[in-house]
């Protein structure tokens, strides 16, 4: 019997890079056989930024999908879909609008973080996307939410929207979710910034690894990679003050699976070329299978819609009902 039901996403915004897989799409592929998992495409909440070309989000979502396959994910046993193919997404994150405080999303640090001090340009979606966040989790009654340390605050506004229409209706309709915080990898900082979070976004390429990277891209962003003049320490202690070295040692820790001081203890006193060109050989090892499947699976376009249609179809049999449910339980006018 599964422990739970999960709920995940990415949004396919820019390429997938190591940050993705190390932080997430690796831990749900050993999610998969313990829960019943709904994995998707977040491509609703791509839109709530910056414009993006038509053309690239199209692509970007084709290709989030081949790389959870590529990565292990199973489309026969999980529901994988697109976030768009299943509108009831978007239609309970409307009742949740109306449920959810202004004071709740004003303390949502991420919105800070994004709109920066641009806030009166943000668009609205911007402002109110934690709610459509607490739709998708709920809408399927997840019991579990993999996310990473900064996605806390959002599973925990989920909790305070079901509790609040649970309380306000007077049922016991939503279940409260939990958050799922897995291994060394969870958060895998910027290449040039250790003190930066791993992005899509920074505009310099040379700051991730990208899962469609080559071999030699992938050798020559970690020889450019940002270190500092000392060899590598003895114990996880001599880590403090150098995030540099830290991020470095964390990924080659989730790429072997092993505790980072296992790996601080391999590495003492070595130099940082020869730490390089061994983190090298073991992320393009890793990564370099996955790239050619994503590879293959991108040479067959149709394919791919298929298995996220499919996937869509088995989602919607889940939520639909959720979301007629809620429309009874809010008292709106059946429609047939």
């Amino acid at each position: 019997m599964a422990k739970g039901r999960i709920l995940s996403g990415i949004q396919p915004t820019g390429n997938l890079h190591l940050g993705n897989y190390l932080g997430a799409i690796r831990n749900w592929v050993g999610m998969q056989k313990d829960y019943e998992c709904f994995f998707c495409i977040v491509d609703l909440h791509a839109i709530t930024a910056d414009f993006i070309n038509p053309a690239d989000l199209t692509r970007a979502t084709r290709e989030v999908a081949a790389g959870y396959i590529a990565s292990g994910i199973d489309p026969a046993h999980p529901a994988l879909f697109v976030q768009s193919h299943v509108p009831a997404h978007a239609e309970l994150a409307w009742v949740l609008n109306c449920v959810a405080r202004l004071g709740w999303l004003n303390r949502m640090t991420q919105f800070k973080d994004k709109a920066g001090k641009n806030r009166e340009n943000a668009s609205a979606g911007l402002y109110v996307y934690p709610n459509l966040m607490a739709a998708d989790i709920l809408v399927y009654k997840a019991t579990h939410v993999p996310v990473g340390e900064d996605q806390k605050q959002h599973i925990e506004l989920a909790r305070d929207i079901a509790q609040k229409f649970n309380h306000d209706y007077g049922t016991e309709l939503f279940v409260q979710p939990e958050p799922v915080i897995q291994g060394p990898g969870t958060r895998v900082m910027s290449l040039r910034d250790g003190a930066k979070k791993m992005s899509k976004s920074d505009p310099s390429d040379f700051s991730r690894i990208n899962m469609i990277d080559s071999a030699d891209a992938i050798a020559q962003k970690l020889k450019k990679a940002t270190t500092d003049p000392n060899a590598l320490p003895e114990s996880v202690e001599g880590l403090e003050g150098r995030p540099e070295a830290g991020n470095l040692l964390n990924i080659y820790a989730a790429l072997t699976d092993r505790k980072l001081p296992e790996v601080v203890a391999e590495t003492a006193g070595w130099g940082w070329g020869q730490f390089k060109t061994r983190l090298t050989e073991t992320a393009v090892g890793v990564l370099g299978p996955i790239n050619a499947e994503m590879a293959r699976l991108m040479a067959d376009p149709a394919e791919l819609d298929r298995i996220l249609a499919k996937g869509a179809e088995k989602a919607r049999g889940v939520a639909n009902p959720v979301l007629a449910e809620v429309y009874k339980t809010v008292g709106f006018l059946p429609s047939t």
